[in-house]
């Protein structure tokens, strides 16, 4: 018996590649050119997200500005309602965090909130008297909510930056800016010289 012949596979020889025609080299410039418009489509849409998400921060933001404003405005009422004796403001903003005046200590505001418009945190008390009346922002931002505010900051709506925002106690629920602003003259008694801690 003999052997079969073994098939070993042939070899194939390579192949030259081909070179590109004129029809090749326009299809490619094609698929470059359109991938270059879809890389352009791409960051313009990037951007406007961008701008969008930026406006959402600062509706935030501007959000919880009025919300812990709103907590200091009401614990200085607070500290006003329950003084004894002769109702008074208080000299600090450290004491609406514990009020010693009474037995047991009397927290008016549970913690020390950060100014969500500057990068320090820090409110400016404003200052009548040597008593804290009211804080407000530093921020210098224009604002993005310009109506809809509730009462007791109406005046909110003719602000044009932040720093106009001002959370002021004023007995009997009255409305009062009491920083002036460019053209206007200060209510008598009010010290506009505020200081900060």
């Amino acid at each position: 018996m003999q052997a079969a012949p073994s098939r070993l596979p042939r070899r194939r020889q390579a192949q030259p590649l081909p070179l590109p025609g004129p029809r090749q080299g326009r299809q490619s410039g094609l698929i470059l050119l359109a991938l270059l418009i879809m890389l352009v489509l791409v960051g313009i849409g990037t951007l406007g997200a961008a701008e969008v998400w930026s406006v959402t921060l600062k509706r935030e933001r501007e959000a919880e500005l009025l919300f812990v404003g709103d907590q200091y405005r009401r614990a200085i009422a607070s500290y006003w309602k329950v003084s004894p004796g002769r109702r008074a403001y208080p000299p600090s903003i450290d004491v609406l965090l514990t009020d010693d005046r009474f037995p047991t200590p009397v927290h008016h505001l549970r913690r020390r909130y950060r100014d969500p418009m500057t990068e320090s945190g820090e409110f400016e008390p404003i200052m009548q008297a040597n008593a804290v009346v009211g804080i407000h922002t530093t921020s210098e931002d224009v604002p993005i909510k310009l109506a809809g505010f509730p009462q007791p900051y109406k005046l909110f709506e003719q602000a044009e930056n932040y720093s106009q925002w001002q959370f002021v106690f004023v007995p009997g629920g009255a409305t009062q800016s009491l920083i002036p602003q460019a053209g206007q003259v200060a209510p008598p008694g009010t010290n506009t010289n505020c200081h900060c801690e």
